[in-house]
């Protein structure tokens, strides 16, 4: 279903997006914000954020689309190895009071936006939260179309406004080298 083979990507270690440490801007609010209850990191890649969550006493739970992925997140973090599951988005089932975003709607190609917002949506109790590290700006060769696949601010509300209420919404301060000012962390609330 999906256009790239992640799995493959992660066995020939052509990994760019991971970074070796959790979303800084994830980081960044969590210093400042408590989380509570059963939260969901899908595209969870080796389990950085999860690891990061748990480290604070949440619930956290990841799933990705590739073996090698949920291996490596098995293998790097054992301790929490029943934490990473190996699941389709789409098809995943569960009922979660979070959901941590961060590279996982960029990798999707823009048709399948509606389909990622109506999973998470799916997967979210009545109020729960999207956090959200949205790449809205993302650094392309010319001629080149993605993934990653950025999307604006505006596209972000549009696609989310009928679903979910804006909660808090900023430029983080706190990002990965190389990409400062490029993100956006948006929190939204499933409406009831």
């Amino acid at each position: 279903m999906n256009i790239t083979n992640w799995d493959q990507a992660y066995q020939e270690n052509f990994t760019p997006w991971d970074k070796g440490q959790p979303s800084p801007p994830l980081v960044e609010w969590l210093a400042r914000n408590k989380l509570a209850g059963r939260v969901l990191v899908p595209g969870c890649g080796v389990g950085h954020d999860v690891a990061h969550l748990v480290s604070l006493g949440i619930d956290a739970h990841g799933l990705d689309i590739a073996p090698t992925a949920i291996a490596r997140a098995k293998e790097r973090y054992p301790q929490l190895a029943e934490r990473f599951v190996l699941a389709d988005l789409f098809e995943h089932q569960g009922e979660f009071d979070a959901i941590i975003e961060h590279t996982c709607l960029c990798a999707l190609p823009p048709e399948w936006r509606e389909r990622y917002r109506d999973a998470v949506a799916r997967l979210l109790k009545p109020c729960g939260l999207l956090i959200g590290t949205w790449f809205v700006n993302p650094e392309m060769d010319p001629g080149e179309s993605g993934p990653p696949f950025g999307i604006s601010p505006e596209e972000l509300a549009a696609l989310f406004a009928d679903q979910f209420e804006v909660i808090e919404s900023y430029t983080p301060e706190a990002a990965y080298p190389g990409r400062e000012g490029r993100e956006l962390l948006r929190v939204l609330r499933l409406s009831v």
